[in-house]
């Protein structure tokens, strides 16, 4: 995410256009024919070409700009829904994790790929925002397991079985993950108070052998004085999720994502991998974004205050400019059993960065506080 603290210039007088009418057919699942032996090609992670699985032919991929176009936000709510600018796609919903997942024709049974249930394929059609952009996976299988067991490997106050589960290698589903984008120009006002610290002496009283005795200590104390002030921030392709099954707060430590390498969507890159749709809706992933951008403004505004201390009391803002894309981005997810419950756990498929529900060992835990009482009370023996 990219805040700039003034208002970042408009090159366009007229909002971007809306992406083309898609004509009301079933969706199908696109494949690409290797050149070779005539079985379907898949995109290799960290290439910019398909490969065959079978006879490793592989194809080059041309790099496509334009993932970087925005879409004004207010025309876009206020035509969309009577120009009926999306696309129909076909999409189940899992009864496990809630998950919008969208089957291939071909297929008369599936596994939710979020969370391993299995799907009812009777679903319906929806009418989607089409992606505009998408990352492409670097990230390729082999790696995505290797640092699941390094991350295994370093966690703290984890059972000892848990690395024999890593070594077993629990499946992996490489997803692209619907997500939005925004960029806002905020004004904000805010009505608060400055805290600063000053030092008193005050007198106490305490026993010392047995007897008591008036002693002295210093104190630290806050003066609070009224404050407000306005704070300009623009923010710059601010993500959010827009996936409900998988938990945000997992996929926010992905971040932070490389969004100046976005590339125009292209089919190809999706090949032997899954694209999930989304299910959190434009305005309610706007609502989400407010969120993420009210914690940053506090924060600014809270260096703004000085001071030692700060307090927001009152805190407005006015969201002008609002543009959006619908871009998909690489996420390797999985889950794994230990004893009776089911762990998930992500991986940026561009960085590698790993993120993760985790068993503890109370033993070990309990040990680790036997240890620190016993050397506590040890310590107080010998110091009295």
């Amino acid at each position: 995410m990219a805040i700039a603290t003034k208002k970042g210039p408009r090159t366009e007088e007229t909002p971007p256009p809306i992406p083309d009418v898609v004509g009301h057919e079933q969706p199908r699942t696109r494949h690409f024919p290797c050149g070779g032996c005539g079985a379907g090609l898949s995109y290799s992670p960290g290439t910019s070409s398909l490969t065959c699985p079978y006879c490793g032919h592989s194809q080059e991929l041309p790099w496509l700009k334009g993932g970087d176009a925005e879409l004004d936000f207010r025309a876009w709510l206020d035509k969309a829904g009577a120009d009926g600018l999306l696309e129909e796609r076909l999409a189940v919903d899992c009864s496990g994790c809630g998950a919008s997942v969208e089957p291939d024709p071909e297929v008369t049974a599936m596994n939710c790929p979020f969370c391993g249930t299995s799907v009812d394929l009777r679903g319906e059609s929806r009418r989607l925002i089409k992606p505009a952009a998408l990352l492409p996976f670097t990230v390729d299988t082999g790696k995505a397991r290797e640092l699941f067991r390094d991350w295994v490997t370093s966690l703290w106050f984890a059972p000892d079985k848990l690395k024999s589960t890593a070594r077993r290698s629990p499946p992996l589903n490489g997803i692209y993950v619907p997500y939005w984008t925004f960029d806002a120009q905020t004004e904000s006002t805010y009505q608060g108070q400055r805290g600063t610290h000053y030092l008193v002496t005050e007198s106490y009283s305490a026993v010392e052998n047995g007897q008591s005795v008036t002693k002295t200590r210093t104190v630290t104390k806050t003066r609070w004085s009224p404050v407000s002030g306005r704070l300009s921030l623009w923010f710059d392709d601010l993500p959010v999720m827009a996936c409900k099954a998988l938990p945000r707060s997992l996929a926010d430590g992905l971040e932070p994502w490389k969004l100046g390498e976005l590339c125009a969507y292209d089919p190809q890159y999706v090949a032997g991998f899954k694209a999930q749709q989304y299910d959190v809706g434009l305005e309610e992933g706007f609502e989400l974004a407010k969120e993420r951008m009210e914690v940053v403004l506090r924060e600014h505004i809270e260096q703004q205050i000085g001071g030692d201390e700060q307090r927001i009391d009152r805190l407005s803002t006015v969201h002008a400019d609002v543009t959006f894309k619908h871009i998909l981005l690489p996420i390797w997810i999985s889950a794994y059993r230990f004893g009776s419950k089911s762990y998930r756990f992500l991986i940026n498929g561009r960085t590698g960065e790993v993120q993760g529900e985790r068993p503890y060992s109370w033993v070990k835990i309990g040990l680790l506080v036997t240890i620190t009482v016993a050397v506590i009370g040890a310590y107080a023996w010998f110091a009295q």
